[in-house]
């Protein structure tokens, strides 16, 4: 029970499920880009992260000084939910590339 709610919690939030959207369109992307293309500070960001992250939805990469987001569904109700979210239309950001892989 305790991991549909924070499954069900973590979709239920505009930001979060663009995020989610936008990582499904770019693949993996660092917290710059990501913080570029939302135009977002760095702090709201990274709680947005940490709550995909810890409902399972996201695995993180880091490389250097730099940190990667990328879609990784940990359970079969992340994975059905992602499908689902994949046929909403929905406008998401343009990626802004700027970061670069040490």
């Amino acid at each position: 029970m305790s991991d549909f709610l924070k499954t069900i919690s973590a979709l239920n939030d505009e930001t979060r499920v663009l995020i989610l959207k936008f990582l499904i369109k770019n693949g993996k992307s660092c917290v710059c880009e990501l913080e570029s293309s939302f135009d977002m500070i760095q702090s709201r960001l990274s709680r947005h992260l940490k709550i995909l992250k810890e409902a399972g939805f996201l695995s993180v990469e880091k490389s250097g000084t730099w940190s990667y987001y990328y879609i990784d569904c940990k359970s079969e109700l992340n994975h059905d939910m992602l499908n689902s979210l994949k046929k909403i239309d929905i406008d998401i950001p343009k990626k802004i590339p700027i970061c670069r892989k040490d």
